[in-house]
């Protein structure tokens, strides 16, 4: 009987009968009707749009405050949000805030240490956690917009939802095919995308900064998610409105926030210092060879880790000192009464010594991929 109490019947009732609706009817859409191309990227242009506004605004804004912006673009974010039918602002970011505070532990809403499928979607058939804790979203309390629509959150859901239907009715003439693919299908994709995030990339996929949570980097979650898939990343610097750090990395967040702050549109944009991504890096990748020489059939093992050492110890004080001559050449620029020579012998050093860990790091990529290819002996 506890347990009977314990199910949040809505959450269930709402996410099992979309699904059994969409079941039901899709196919009978596509065997009597065919969808027009306004339809299809009418349903695209949704999709791409709540999702932004889940990872841009729900995510990188609300939860981890990793930029700033004007209420314009709030209640943009707001409204495709809405759209997405993901929950309030408020209620996503206090789970979320939840979630990174007790990552992998009995406080986390959705822990896939529970399980693939709980971390997906049975964690939302559990009644909510109560936001009793109001200090976990005291900033975003003082956001009217965002107090407004925890409020009114249902009945602008519905709304926001029934609008864009009949917009999409309007455009294409097809209302059948407006309900089942713009509103119920795009949801149904919005949804599970996002739910693999919670699942999927923690379960499957590279730890590239850190082993001491499950996320990982999913590459193919990526193009699924709008940039969300770097998630080992996302987890060991939560504060960074980037993901995906290199500029060759599929992250359309990232691009967008980066857009919205050269059109004046946000600011204050949060980025983890290069020195000190690359330390964890290397910290990781060290601890990783050294596991895999150990377990491998290699015979000159104890040459093999002292090489390892040696090489993350010479990066590892280059990038030490390169951030020590950064803030001297930062100073120097300051100080006027530092000669316009000393300024530029400090940029030379500075740039042979990029140079020197650009190579360095091309030569460890190299030794770790020879490391990694090592046999591993039967355990």
């Amino acid at each position: 009987m506890s347990k009977i109490k314990n199910i949040n019947w809505p959450s269930v009732l709402f996410i099992c009968g979309y699904h059994a609706l969409l079941l039901a009817l899709l196919p009978i859409y596509f065997i009597f009707f065919n969808p027009s191309s306004m339809l299809i990227w009418s349903t695209v242009g949704l999709f791409v749009a709540s999702g932004l506004a889940i990872t841009a605004g729900y995510h990188r804004l609300f939860s981890h405050s990793t930029y700033k912006t004007n209420k314009v673009i709030e209640f943009i974010m707001l409204f495709f949000g809405t759209l997405a039918t993901q929950g309030s602002a408020l209620r996503w970011s206090h789970d979320h805030r939840l979630h990174h505070a007790h990552i992998d532990k009995d406080d986390d809403p959705y822990s896939v240490t529970k399980g693939f499928w709980w971390a997906h979607i049975l964690w939302m058939f559990k009644n909510e956690t109560p936001m009793d804790k109001k200090s976990i979203t005291s900033d975003l309390r003082r956001n009217p917009l965002i107090t407004f629509q925890h409020k009114y959150y249902v009945w602008l859901m519905v709304a926001a939802n029934l609008f864009t239907t009949a917009l999409v009715w309007l455009a294409t003439g097809d209302l059948f095919g407006a309900f089942i693919l713009s509103w119920v299908f795009r949801q149904f994709c919005s949804h599970h995308t996002t739910w693999f995030i919670n699942s999927l990339a923690h379960y499957w996929g590279h730890q590239n900064y850190s082993t001491e949570h499950t996320a990982v980097d999913n590459y193919i979650l990526c193009f699924l998610t709008f940039g969300e898939g770097y998630h080992n990343y996302h987890h060991t610097f939560a504060n960074d409105y980037r993901n995906g750090i290199r500029w060759y990395h599929f992250d359309p967040t990232k691009w967008l926030i980066w857009t919205l702050s050269k059109l004046g549109l946000a600011k204050n944009l949060r980025r983890s210092k290069e020195t000190r991504i690359f330390s964890l890096m290397l910290k990781e990748h060290k601890e990783a060879l050294i596991e895999r020489i150990t377990n491998s059939f290699m015979e000159k093992k104890a040459e093999a880790k002292e090489k390892t050492v040696q090489f993350t110890e010479s990066i590892s004080e280059k990038m030490t000192k390169l951030q020590t001559l950064a803030k001297e050449y930062k100073q120097a620029k300051k100080d006027a009464l530092v000669m316009p020579e000393s300024i530029k012998k400090l940029s030379l050093e500075i740039k042979s010594l990029k140079k020197s860990l650009k190579n360095d790091w091309r030569e460890w990529r190299r030794f770790s991929k020879s490391i990694m290819r090592l046999k591993l002996k039967a355990a």
